[in-house]
Order: structure tokens, then sequence, then C-alpha cells
């Protein structure tokens, strides 16, 4: 892996969606002085004078990277598979890819994920394996991700429990010896040391893992301090089935295994209850929302004014491309509130503000992240996206830029992406991948 050193910069005359003790709010003219991978001045004229590399942001509008919190990168080759299929019978299709995954296919499909997840301002990306016995397969998407310089929590999927129907377990073929998955990560966590990916665990759902087997996970997860994915309730068909086998919700076969916990990051949650949003909310645990692959899927509408009111950190997600087909996260922000507010039928839900929170902080607990501020302040790591609305005439004009990024912004207007203060995107085109070159690549594909 490459050892992505924190760069340093100015970013001039720009307006930010800047930090302050009463929220953030957008304030113009201000420089970005960016030393070592973190700001660390932010002002009018706070760039004069520092010698060194500038981008002229004038006319430009400044935020923090997203942190898209669930995706499945190898599916992005993918997009529209099971069209029309109910998420069982779905899983049985996008599985038969899975088990069938070549590295090269792996490393085309995490390269295109993540480069449009950069093109739609993405600076992190919390990345979901399935559970897979090849280590040649999970290195393919690490060298993807790497050469791409984008922020990873790179999750490596485990499941103990089998059963090919997947109603009550994981497909027999993707299994492996937990011990083994324990192996593996270690060994990732030495290679992965100083760049710009880390590693998490990943579990397909709370059907997949056995009492002992949550045993293992929670010891293994509590000494390493790792975040825990894990998809929850996107259906009916977790609290079906654990009803059924254990005789008990699937948030309370979870808890009784110890694997609700403030970095435990749950995800889709769409048929979360009132007392398992009371039981997330004491536990600290976060929930990863999914518009865009909830509606394809039909799975239903996470309640997430609801989770909010309880106080459980919101994230947003965009899923993987198999069941959203694209890594948009400016349309999954968009929808992510519309969403929301025909289900309620009240337009003043999840404004920008609100939905900018679930974007960008609104998991951070389970990440690991200790910030508590919305928009940026001094002291911030340096992964930023810079959007020129004047690159796409139907979102001018900019009356508001708040209102304007959530109801108009598309990946035309993202300009400039720093992840570390490294611009890993200029003028909407990635410094490191030759975009022309993979897109051959793609299409060439067998």
């Amino acid at each position: 892996m490459v050892r992505n050193s924190p760069l340093s910069a100015v970013i001039e005359s720009v307006t930010v969606y800047a930090a302050t003790p009463e929220g953030p709010r957008w304030s113009s003219g201000l420089d970005v002085v960016i030393e070592d991978g973190r700001i660390t001045a932010l002002g009018p004229g706070a760039g004069r004078d520092r010698g060194l590399p500038r981008t002229d942001g004038s006319g430009g509008h400044l935020i923090p990277g997203f942190v898209n919190t669930h995706t499945h990168l190898q599916q992005s080759v993918l997009r529209g598979a099971g069209e029309g299929l109910p998420l069982l019978e779905w899983l049985h299709c996008v599985g038969e890819f899975t088990v069938a995954a070549t590295p090269e296919q792996t490393y085309l499909a995490a390269l295109a994920g993540g480069l449009e997840l950069l093109r739609s301002g993405v600076t992190t990306v919390v990345e979901h394996m399935w559970p897979n016995p090849s280590e040649q397969v999970h290195d393919a998407a690490l060298r993807a991700l790497d050469e791409l310089g984008i922020r990873v929590v790179f999750g490596r999927g485990l499941a103990d429990r089998s059963d090919s129907s997947r109603k009550w377990g994981m497909d027999p073929r993707l299994l492996q010896p937990l011990s083994q998955v324990f192996e593996h990560i270690a060994d990732l966590d030495a290679r992965l040391a100083d760049s710009r990916i880390s590693t998490a665990l990943a579990v397909p759902n709370p059907r997949c893992l056995t009492p002992d087997g949550m045993a293992e996970v929670r010891e293994f997860a509590a000494r390493t301090g790792k975040t825990l994915s894990i998809h929850l309730l996107e259906t009916t068909t977790d609290d079906d089935m654990c009803r059924l086998h254990a005789a008990r919700s699937a948030v309370d076969y979870l808890d009784a295994g110890g694997l609700l916990g403030p970095r435990t990051l749950a995800v889709h949650c769409c048929h979360l209850d009132a007392p398992g949003r009371e039981r997330f909310a004491e536990r600290g645990v976060s929930v990863s929302y999914n518009p865009l692959s909830n509606m394809r899927l039909g799975s239903g509408v996470a309640p997430v004014p609801e989770m909010l009111a309880a106080g459980v950190g919101v994230g947003l997600g965009v899923d993987g491309a198999a069941s959203n087909d694209t890594q948009d996260m400016l349309l999954a922000l968009r929808i992510g509130a519309y969403l929301q507010r025909v289900t309620h039928r009240r337009a003043d839900l999840l404004d920008s503000d609100a939905m900018l929170r679930l974007a960008t902080r609104g998991a951070a607990r389970a990440l690991g992240d200790p910030a508590t501020h919305d928009g940026l302040a001094v002291g911030d790591r340096a992964d930023l996206t810079l959007l020129r609305f004047d690159r796409d005439f139907a979102c001018l004009p900019v009356r508001d830029p708040g209102a304007s990024l959530l109801t108009t912004a598309s990946p035309r207007v993202v300009d400039t992406v720093w992840v570390d203060g490294d611009a890993v995107l200029r003028d909407g085109r990635s410094t490191r991948i030759d975009a022309a070159d993979l897109a051959k690549r793609l299409n060439h594909m067998q």
C-alpha cells in the first residue's frame, strides 16, 4: 500500500460551510489553510505569506467531505442486477456473482465505484465486503481504493452459520473459520498502517452469527476497537427468523450477544420499532440510512426522524450498485430528505443542515471519529469538497447554498476533492486514475 503523507495547501477566498458556536453557517471570502493534512487557519486573508500551494476558491463553496456509511463496491459491475426481485431473491442473484467474482473483476468494480463516490463529494467510504475466503479478492479491492486515494473503513466480511437458503445463515461457499478471518484482519492492519485505509468487521445480518460466533466477534471487536457494521431489519426477515429460531427479536438477539455498542453501525433499520430505537440510544448504536436502496428493493422507509428524536446517530449511505445502481452521494442526500418528507407529509423535515449532518458527521461515533461539531473548523482533518454551482446552469442562481446543494446539486458541480489535504480530484477528474482507460476495461469485462 502507498503510504499517503498528509499535505499542505491554501484554498483562497472561498465560501465555507463553517462551524460556529451557534451552529454551521455559510461564510464567504475565507482562506482555508491546510498544514500536514489538518486545517490550521480559517479566515479572511489567513493564507497570506504562507508559501504553500494555492487553489483559487473564489466563486466556490467548501464543505466537509461526505462520509458514505455503507456500500458494497464489488457490486459496481452489477448495475441493474435483479431488478424487480424482492430482497431474498435478489440476494441469491447477487450472491452467485459474489461467489464467482475474480480479483480482476473486484479490482475494476472497486475502482469504478470508488471514483464515482469521489465525483459526488465523498472523502470517506465504509466498505462492507461480503464474507469471502479469498485473500486475493480482498487485496484487489484494497489495491483499487489505495490507488484512488479515498479514505476507507474496510469492513472485512465474516459469518459462522451456514445456510444455503440465506434465511438462517450464510452461503456455505463463502464461509471460513472466524479465527482465520481475525488472522487476516490482523495481517491487513499491519500492511495498512499509515495508509488511508483502516479495517472493520462486516456482518451480513444477525442471522449469520451463532451465539458462539457473536461471543468471538464481541471479544475481537472489544480488544481491537473495531467498528462493527451489520445489516439489520432491512425487511422483517431478521425479526421473523430470530423469533423463529431464537425466540427473541433481532435487536434482542444482538443485544444478548453483546454486539450493540458505540462502535456498532446498524445498516438500513427500516423496521426498527420504538423499543429498538430506545435500545440503540441506550447502547450508543449508530444507523446507516440508505434511502435509494430501500426504495429500489421495496424494503421500507427507515424511521429517521424518530431515530434522531430518540438520540440515535444516523449517517447516510448509498449501498451497493446492485441495489442502488449508482454511487451518487448527492442523489442519496436529496432523496433521503424527500423520502422522509413524503412519508411524514411534512416539507419541513430534514433541511440542508440536517442532511449535511447525516452525510458528514451522523455516524461519527461508530467510526471512532471524536468530532462533534457540524461544518468546518480549525483542527479538522482536511477531507474537503469544493463545489462550483456555476458548472451546471441547472443550479443557478444560487439564492441559498444549502438549498442549492440539497435540491439541485449533482456530480457535475463537484470541482475538487481533498483527502488529507491531497487533491485526489481536480476539475471533476481523478488526479490518479485514467477514467477513459477504466471505462474501456469495464466495457470489455467478461
